[in-house]
């Protein structure tokens, strides 16, 4: 739909009502499609109980991420790494499909108070004040989630600064709509947006099925 209309359509509140309502099945409308407007002006902890009490048609499937970009990842970790931690992980399904091919020590870590992870260990912290000592594990990842930080760049220091070897980031290739179902307050439309944000010195960036995959080291 994004493609195939002219914006001043696919971005009218008229269209995309029926859309929302059918998403986040009938609750909070209003925040929901004014997101965008009203992120600004939250607190940290206003903009947390958004996420924490979502109810969506996302929130019902295991994963954002598609799967050729999953395997791309897993390809992609460096082979001498024995730690990885996964900010905004959710309920851990990338972390499960880590631990199922790799042998490393796993971290979570994301907003919510408490989350069960059978093959990891659990942190509750945010992605711009990270609870770990700088340069904490070998692999950083990140899937699905700096789109939805307000201070992108202050995110992106935090990845880094908790990272040894490498940060690993997915984000989608999007264009900005207002009125867009997924809350993303940030745009990748271009692969010169994504490596703008992560200025790492060794890098590949690549679009998997409507995704761009950054695999950054922290070692040129």
């Amino acid at each position: 739909m994004d493609e195939c209309l002219p914006p001043v359509i696919r971005d009218s509140r008229w269209l995309m009502y029926p859309f929302f309502y059918f998403w986040f099945k009938g609750k909070n409308l209003k925040l929901y499609m004014d997101f965008k407007s009203l992120v600004y002006d939250m607190t940290s902890e206003e903009y947390a109980d958004v996420y924490k009490t979502l109810d969506s048609r996302a929130t019902d499937r295991p994963t954002d991420m598609n799967e050729p970009t999953i395997r791309s990842m897993l390809k992609k970790i460096d082979p001498t790494a024995t730690s990885l931690l996964d900010v905004g992980c959710g309920r851990g399904y990338w972390l499960a499909r880590v631990f199922e091919s790799k042998g490393l020590k796993l971290t979570g870590c994301d907003m919510y108070d408490h989350v069960d992870l059978e093959n990891a260990h659990y942190v509750q912290g945010t992605i711009d004040k990270l609870p770990f000592p700088d340069m904490s594990f070998d692999v950083v990842t990140a899937t699905c989630i700096l789109e939805h930080i307000i201070n992108v760049e202050n995110a992106v220091k935090e990845l880094k600064r908790v990272a040894r070897k490498q940060v690993i980031i997915v984000v989608p290739c999007q264009r900005y709509y207002y009125y867009t179902l997924d809350m993303h307050v940030h745009f990748f439309p271009n692969k010169s947006n994504v490596e703008a944000l992560m200025q790492m010195p060794a890098y590949s960036c690549e679009k998997i099925w409507g995704d761009w995959l950054y695999v950054g080291s922290k070692v040129a």
